[in-house]
Order: structure tokens, then sequence, then C-alpha cells
């Protein structure tokens, strides 16, 4: 009885304006002690490096050279005054912007076709759901890369198929009309992550909604439209920005495809991998880092540039 007394005075005291009981402050050491691993290797192996790459942006820095032993010296943005001057530069920018342009959208709209097919409730779900992820746990390596060579080189599956037909299709790896292309098809082949995603949001629409508009004698195509495509349009944007920022570091496909050569005629010498011969075969990793920072401004640039968009054509529930 005295504790219930007690209560119904602090809280008769609090009405009044009395004596308030103070609130004890969140005691956080346990929460910092166990993200202290994620939050050094963040400033060690992320934060660091970065950080040196931007000094290192402005110097004639060569990689043989130890940068403690021998400091390499201070050139200010000469590197990025060469960079913008360098035809190979662009041309590996223009192959990569290509590519983003060509194979984001095409690997989105294939994604979303299966995500709608998946969700219609088919027998066997998970299996076929698995199987079509499988391509995006193995797009990125090198096996995949090895065996694209196998398939679209002169004597690969595609020109023995086309051969039935009495076509004599040429190396399609060693062309430089089709040879960007062959990676723009294994990069679409690799739809299986966007795919789960769209068929996750495709199961948060309300049923309700369909059942309405068919109700008003709507079609599949006209709900499709009016309901689907502006309810899925956060998941869209998502899957865009995501996409747009791997297809930008796209190298492993590249490089093995093309032998790290970047194809013939440059056709296939994406950025990242023009940074890396210039870095790691050539040495002048001044001149790598300022390319590797203007990457990051691009990519920025992009996402930017799709947030501001966004206002215009993604549609949320609020």
């Amino acid at each position: 009885m005295s504790s219930l007394g007690e209560l119904r005075t602090l809280a008769v005291g609090a009405r009044r304006g009395g004596p308030k009981v103070k609130e004890r402050k969140p005691d956080n050491k346990a929460a910092y002690l166990f993200l202290a691993p994620w939050i050094v290797g963040v400033a060690v192996f992320t934060v660091g490096p970065m950080l040196a790459s931007l000094y290192l942006s402005f110097t004639d820095y060569n990689l043989l050279k130890s940068p403690l032993d021998d400091p390499p010296p201070f050139i200010g943005f000469a590197n990025y005054v060469a960079m913008f001057q360098d035809p190979s530069f662009w041309n590996s920018f223009r192959v990569t912007v290509q590519y983003v342009v060509i194979s984001v959208p095409l690997q989105l709209a294939l994604a979303l076709a299966l995500a709608l097919l998946l969700d219609r409730g088919m027998r066997g779900l998970s299996f076929y759901r698995s199987i079509f992820y499988l391509p995006s746990l193995l797009g990125g390596s090198v096996a995949v890369a090895i065996l694209w060579r196998q398939v679209f080189g002169k004597e690969g599956l595609v020109n023995g198929f086309l051969g039935w037909f009495g076509i004599d299709a040429p190396g399609w790896i060693g062309h430089p009309d089709y040879a960007l292309w062959t990676i723009i098809i294994l990069h679409v082949w690799t739809f299986g992550s966007p795919m789960v995603i769209f068929l996750a949001g495709l199961r948060q629409i309300p049923e309700m909604f369909y059942e309405a508009a068919a109700v008003d004698g709507a079609g599949r195509v006209r709900r499709f439209v009016s309901i689907t495509l502006p309810l899925l349009t956060p998941i869209i944007f998502f899957n865009l920005v995501l996409q747009i920022i791997f297809a930008f570091q796209t190298f492993t496909q590249a490089y093995v495809v093309s032998g790290g050569t970047g194809g013939p005629a440059d056709s296939t010498m994406f950025y990242t991998l023009f940074l890396y011969r210039t870095g790691f075969l050539q040495y002048d990793m001044g001149y790598a880092s300022a390319m590797a920072w203007f990457l990051l401004v691009v990519i920025a640039v992009f996402t930017a540039f799709n947030f501001w968009l966004s206002k215009f054509w993604v549609f949320y529930d609020d």
C-alpha cells in the first residue's frame, strides 16, 4: 500500500509541476564494443585507402616505389588534366556508358517479366526462383566468363548452332562490332537478383486493387499499367540505382572475355579495365587514382540525377 501511495504522490506532483523523476541515459558501451571490429575495419580498409588514393591522385606515384621511402612528387591537377586529354580514357568511358545504358534497362525488363510470370503462383516456384537466381551468383565469376568465351568464340556453341542453318558467323568476341554485345548479354543473363526483389515487391501489392479493377472491366494490360507499375515504381527505382552502380564497376567479365586486352580495337576496354591496366601494368598509380575518383564522381552524379528524376515517376504510399 505504501508503494502505491508513493506512486500516486509522484504522479500528482508531476501534474502539478513538482519534482520530476530523472531519466536514466542509455548505456551504449556494450553496443560500441560489438561495433568496434566493424568500425576499425571500415577505417583501416575503406576510409584510409580512399583518403590515400585521393592524395595519390595529385602525385606522380609509381607503384614500384614505396611512398614511405621515396615520397611521390606532388603535381597538383596534372593527372586530371592528362586524363581529360587522353583519347584512351574517353574511349573507355564511352564503352562503359554504352554498356550501362543498354544492359541495365534490358536486364531490369527481363527480371520484371520473369517476376510477373513467377508471381502467378505456378508449381515449383521455389525451384524456378533458385534456378533463375543462380546466374546472379555465377555471372561475375571467372569460370562463367571463360564459358562465355567458348559460347561466343569462332568455334563456339552459337556459331555451331548457326552452322546448322548454313550461316557462317564471325567470332563474336573477336569482332569489334559484336564484342561489347556479348558482354551486354552476359550482364542481362544475370537478372536473378533484381528478379527476386521484383517478386518480393509484387507480393506486397494488395489483391483487392486487382479485384476492384477487374470488376470495373479492366483487362490484364490495363491492370498492369494502372496498378502494378505505379505501385512497383519504388522497387524499380531501387533496382535501377543498384544496377547502374554495379554496371559501372564491371571488371571481371570484361577482363576475362577480352583476355585483359580490351578486345578488338578496344571495343571492350571498360573503364575499370583501363584503370587496372594503368595502375597495375603501367604502374602509374597516381593516374589510376585520379581515374578512380572521377568514376566515383560519375556514379554519384548518375545516382543524384536518378533521385531527382524519381520525383516525377516514383510513387509512394504517402
